[in-house]
């Protein structure tokens, strides 16, 4: 496949798709009281580690209902953090993370989420799929955020053929006009939650079945 052809495959599922979705907000746009700010996106892309859509979405929810800001949560005691954000799993971990990102974010640099990449992998649990996510939706900065969904669609369909999400985001990269990074991460994670299932692809209501590998031979 080339750019052109990704680009047929975003343009389609763009019209079914309507609106998108990161983590924190859940795919039918309900309860769409947060921001899709900077500080929010961060904070629920940390949150959305190794757990369900509907677990980010609760645990984001008791976060914020709670401490609604950086300054907010970098004063917060870390237990109760824990306790806020069990619904996403691995509280400890995940509560120590978020109040000493947002500790830096305030001492360092001045309660503003950093744009550049390197600069954001500096906060604990920040990596380069929490920073594209952060640029592409909160900051409106082209950006390939790969993901479980991406990575997993992305080869299933056979854009590329890599072993991992790193390898994945930067030859979506190579393949994808630089206008359309920022929907590769739209689209194909609504793709991925609502038709091509992890444990069940329905490739009879897919809109894409006929440009995938997939597909294809089903």
């Amino acid at each position: 496949m080339d750019g052109q052809d990704i680009c047929v495959i975003l343009d389609r599922m763009s019209k079914v798709y309507i609106g998108g979705v990161y983590p924190g907000r859940n795919s039918e746009g309900l309860n769409p009281e947060w921001p899709c700010d900077p500080f929010h996106v961060l904070i629920a892309t940390i949150l959305s580690q190794r757990t369900k859509d509907d677990n980010t979405r609760k645990a984001s929810d008791n976060l914020f209902n709670a401490y609604p800001t950086i300054e907010a949560i970098a004063e917060a005691d870390v237990a109760h953090v824990a306790e806020l954000i069990r619904p996403a799993g691995f509280p400890n971990q995940k509560g120590k993370a978020i109040v000493e990102c947002c500790r830096v974010l305030r001492d360092k640099y001045n309660g503003i989420v950093p744009e550049d990449t390197d600069e954001m992998c500096k906060l604990p649990m920040v990596g380069r799929k929490t920073a594209a996510c952060v640029r592409s939706y909160a900051m409106c900065i082209p950006s390939v955020c790969v993901d479980t969904h991406v990575h997993r669609i992305s080869n299933l369909m056979g854009l590329v053929k890599t072993k991992d999400p790193t390898e994945t985001e930067f030859a979506l990269m190579d393949l994808t006009p630089k206008e359309r990074w920022s929907d590769i991460n739209r689209y194909l994670v609504r793709h991925g939650q609502e038709t091509c299932l992890p444990t069940h692809p329905h490739c009879e209501r897919c809109m894409v079945k006929d440009m995938c590998e997939y597909g294809s031979k089903h």
